[in-house]
């Protein structure tokens, strides 16, 4: 299953820019040196939306992208993520529209050039990859304050070459946040963190779907095996790994596999177990069954906290009631401590919005 939107000439530079963490490493500094300025500003509300895979983070994230207010990653940003600036100068002459295309998930969302994506973690993996990527899992890392100046300078320069006055707010969608949330806010303290979160028996269903894809995916496509992991993209397939946050949460994850529904109930249970006690105060946790039943009462509390206007022509007609499925062979117990998991989110979602 071989990708063809990549040339071998693609593949190449991706694998040389992004699978070489020092020529990745190079082109940041490279980028930096190049800007006039080299300092960053932490006063701006920018807006860091991490949660668990379908959960409603890419519908959320393109909604306020919408707004025309906010700078975030695209898809003409690769493959060197990592000096944006110098890449934009250097790739405008040959720029070329593309034919949106639906996405490997399968799940309705359509992509093109210009479509904002997951890219931000390549940062994190080149400077931090040793502090949270193990051979199994991903844990929380403490961030150094040189690594958080550095990230504010990406931050800005991704800011910087957007082309707009208007877009001068970042916007992140990035699950693996999950595991430095705290470092976020330190590098940016009026940052508005977004954590959407999912009815877990069907959040659960959802990424057990998506993990067989990728793992087919993977199995048969050597350079989208890759390429997840030079993205630093772990949720799915070959290249899966898991949240994990105590000893006790390796104990759990090895009660049963991947192909287990009940293995991602338990990954749901660690991941947000973990997030509703550490998540930095001011923290939104948005419910994905809410959203699609009410999106613009959620999006207009969701914008009014982001301090922007909420228009309804940017509500995408993929917000819409979510559907049930019937999912067999699910642990009582464990469902149970799930859903009240679930329950206290949506009583603190409910708190903040009163």
């Amino acid at each position: 299953m071989e990708n063809p939107d990549y040339s071998f000439g693609d593949k190449l530079l991706h694998r040389l820019t992004l699978g070489v963490p020092a020529i990745a490493r190079v082109s940041f500094e490279l980028d930096r040196f190049a800007a006039e300025s080299t300092s960053a500003t932490t006063a701006e509300k920018h807006v860091f939306i991490s949660g668990l895979a379908r959960s409603g983070t890419t519908i959320l994230m393109r909604t306020i992208y919408d707004t025309g207010r906010f700078r975030s990653l695209t898809y003409r940003d690769m493959p060197f993520v990592l000096m944006p600036c110098t890449w934009k100068k250097l790739s405008s002459p040959f720029q070329k529209a593309r034919q949106q295309k639906e996405r490997a998930h399968e799940d309705g969302i359509f992509v093109d050039f210009d479509s904002p994506e997951a890219f931000e973690e390549v940062f994190w993996r080149v400077f931090c990859e040793k502090d949270y990527i193990f051979e199994s899992s991903l844990s929380p890392h403490a961030v150094s304050d040189e690594v958080l100046d550095y990230f504010r300078i990406y931050v800005q320069r991704i800011i910087s070459c957007a082309g707009s006055r208007n877009k001068q707010r970042y916007l992140s969608k990035n699950n693996n946040n999950i595991l430095r949330l705290g470092a976020i806010r330190r590098a940016f303290p009026e940052s508005l963190i977004i954590i959407p979160f999912r009815d877990p028996v069907q959040h659960a269903c959802s990424l057990l779907t998506q993990h067989m894809k990728f793992y087919d995916i993977h199995s048969h496509d050597r350079f989208s095996y890759d390429y997840m992991k030079w993205l630093g993209h772990h949720e799915f397939g070959l290249t899966h790994k898991a949240f994990r946050f105590s000893d006790q949460d390796k104990k759990s994850l090895g009660v049963y596999t991947s192909e287990n529904i009940n293995y991602w109930l338990t990954v749901w249970v660690i991941t947000y177990s973990h997030l509703l006690s550490t998540a930095p105060a001011g923290s939104r946790f948005i419910c994905y069954e809410s959203l699609c039943n009410a999106p613009a009462d959620i999006l207009g509390l969701l914008f009014e906290s982001a301090g922007v206007q909420l228009d309804r022509s940017c509500l995408h007609n993929t917000i819409r009631p979510p559907q049930t499925k019937i999912v067999n062979g699910v642990n009582t117990d464990l469902a149970n401590q799930a859903q009240q998991v679930y329950e206290a989110m949506q009583k603190f979602m409910s708190q903040v919005s009163s």
